[in-house]
Order: structure tokens, then sequence, then C-alpha cells
């Protein structure tokens, strides 16, 4: 779950983190009063959505009155902000955060991440603060410092000042430095998060160190434990159909292609979208339904792979285990009836009474094309979709 920079800051605050003064905005009236209490000389007027590159898309302006940001506010709250990291679409803008200008003498960049290659947590540090860290990355990779945390230890005051040096921080900014790595850290491990990105870290003119933007993920599957962090939730942000299949406790991510995928069990719901582009084409979506699937469950998973206008094409894929095939069978049955299904149907069934599955559906006098294994449902869905087109 991601949430909004002013929340990710309050967030950090809490664990003693140095952020910028600021206040939230979701109108312009509110806006103005912000700036007032904050009391300037200077402003930062950002939007707030989840994503990044606002400055970029106009999304961030340094102002210096209240009359520039009422007119920054008018001109954000209610806009559409493409980034490169929205896409196209871009996102509309329905919150801002007013912040206290910074006297900046160097930007950094800080980040930490579950690395999956060393199961630990990581920290990387950069002297490119207000950059792309994959550009960074890919043109300059001697300017990234990566740092992993042994669990066993925890974090050390060593992890600080290597992290300090790699900064060219000195005096006062190291033990600064060591301070804000351990704090963190804690702010990451005790609230379940699995990206925290400041983006810059700046030394101000003062020497000081402030985190001048978050961006903070948190791991969707431990926020029963953080029902504060939860309320932060903004469903404005989130895909629809990515929305409204958490309701139904389906795991849905929306994708670029036309031929739409439900599959139970992530694995081989990846392997489902590789074979896809073997054969020629491109997976619409990633869909599980997971190991305990009902038809009604199943029903709404075959509303919400249709919902993308770039559906061409259905593929399912199960392996019956826990779940039984001729459940499934009913529903894939029923959904195609309740949803009047008028692009190529490919079902793959295995497993637990799988013949009664294929049964049912031979039955069921709809167009369902049944295929034997993995490979023959995706040569067959891709055959279908060129043919239908």
């Amino acid at each position: 779950m991601n949430i909004h920079e002013y929340q990710a800051k309050a967030v950090l605050k809490d664990f003693g983190v140095t952020v910028g003064r600021g206040l939230p905005a979701f109108t312009v009236k509110d806006a103005v009063s912000a700036a007032e209490q904050l009391g300037g000389p200077i402003w930062v007027v950002k939007a707030q959505i989840h994503a990044g590159g606002r400055g970029k898309g106009g999304g961030v302006k340094v102002v210096k009155s209240i009359d520039e940001v009422k007119a920054e506010a008018e001109r954000m709250l209610g806009m559409t902000l493409v980034t490169h990291q929205t896409g196209p679409a871009g996102k509309q803008v329905n919150r801002l955060y007013i912040e206290d200008g910074c006297a900046i003498e160097r930007e950094l960049y800080l980040s930490i991440l579950v690395d999956r290659a060393t199961s630990r947590i990581s920290f990387i540090a950069s002297t490119e603060g207000g950059m792309d860290i994959e550009q960074v990355a890919a043109e300059t990779p001697e300017k990234i410092l990566t740092l992993s945390v042994d669990p066993a230890t925890g974090i050390q005051g060593h992890h600080g000042r290597s992290i300090a040096y790699a900064l060219g921080l000195e005096g006062a900014q190291v033990k600064q430095c060591v301070k804000l790595i351990g704090n963190l850290y804690r702010a990451f491990t005790e609230t379940d998060m699995s990206l925290l990105e400041i983006n810059p870290l700046v030394v101000t003119k003062e020497n000081d160190l402030v985190c001048l933007d978050a961006k903070v993920n948190f791991d969707s599957n431990a926020l029963y434990r953080h029902p504060k962090i939860m309320e932060l939730r903004d469903e404005t942000e989130e895909d629809p159909a990515e929305l409204e299949a958490s309701k139904y406790d389906l795991n849905y991510i929306k994708l670029d292609g036309k031929i739409g995928c439900m599959v139970n069990g992530a694995g081989l719901a990846m392997a489902t979208m590789d074979i896809i582009k073997l054969y020629g084409s491109e997976p619409a979506n990633f869909l599980d339904v997971g190991g305990g699937a009902t038809k009604e469950k199943v029903t709404e998973a075959f509303k919400i792979i249709l919902s993308d206008d770039n559906v061409e094409g259905i593929l399912v894929n199960i392996f019956g285990g826990i779940m039984r095939c001729d459940i499934i069978a009913e529903g894939v049955v029923a959904a195609a009836k309740e949803v009047e299904l008028d692009v190529p149907l490919v079902v793959r069934l295995e497993g637990t009474n799988v013949e009664l599955g294929k049964e049912i559906m031979a039955n069921s006098g709809l167009p369902i094309i049944s295929a034997d294994d993995l490979a023959d449902a995706a040569e067959k869905i891709v055959a279908a979709v060129k043919e239908a087109a």
C-alpha cells in the first residue's frame, strides 16, 4: 500500500526523523491557510499523487508569496498530472502539501528496501540526490552504495557511519546520519514497510540533514497489524479494477496486453503470462484467484477481466489441488452466461475432478475451448484471438 508524501513524513516524524515543516491542503482555502500558518517567506506547493517525477510534470512549485500559493493551488487541484511513473493517462491531483522553503546546500539519495537477493533489509545511498536512481545506476553505478543489515545484529552505528562517509558527510553531519539511519530502520521494520525512498535527503545551509521528500510503500499482507496506517489508504489513487478485486480477495494487476488470464497460484500465473508471450501475444493482467475460489469469486474475476477494454480473449488455467476442477468449471460456465461473454475463452483444467469439470463445460452449450496442457492452451487462445480479429 502506498501513501502520500505528507503522510509518509508524519510517520517518519513519529520515529524521530527530521522532515520539513508542512501542512496538507484539500482546497485552495486550505492551501492559503497552511501558507499563512507556516509563515514563509518561501513556500513549496506540492501535488500529492502516488507517483514520482512530480516536479518534472509541473507538480512541485517554489513560490514567494501567499498570492502565488493561491494561484498554484488553483492550478494544481483537479489537474491531471502526467509523469514517467503515471503513464500517459496521468493521475488527478486531489491533495496538496504546502511546505516551508529549505535552504539547500547539497542533495543526496537514500532508500531502504527488502533485498530479495540477500533476504535482508538493504540501504541504498548515493551522492546524486534529486535524480532518478535508475539513471544513476545505468550511467554512474560507482556512485551508488548498497549496504545490507544482518537481521541477527540489527542496525548498528557502523551502518550509519559507512553511509555518512559514502555521502561525503563530515563533522556533526556524521553523527546526525548515524541517528537518522537508526530511526529510519526502526520506522521501516516496526511498520512493515517494503520500500522507503528519500529523494532528496538534503544538507541545509546550516549543515543539518533533512528529509525533503519521502516515498513509502507498506507490505499489504501486514496491514492487519497496523490499523492506523491502514487509515492512510487513499482508494482514489488505486486502479478501480484492482480495488474491486481486493474486495473479493483476488490478486489482480492490470497489464497492457490483450489476453486476460485467470489462474490459481502466483507461480502458475507468472508461467501463464510467460507462455502467452512465448506464443506471440501479451497478457492483459495478472489474476490469481487463490486456492479457495467459489463460483461467485470466479464470476467476479471474469467481470474484472472484462472491465478492461483491451481484452480480446481469456485464458483460464487452473490446477485443482485444494480447488476442485468441477467447482471451477461451474464458475466459468455461470460467469460466461452472466457477463454474456463475447470474446474467445480457452480453459485448461488439471487435477481433482478434472474429467467432471471438462464434462460440465462441454455440456454447457457455450463455445468454451478446452485445452489439454498449458502450451496447448496458450497456442489456442492466441490463435482464437487472431482469428476473431
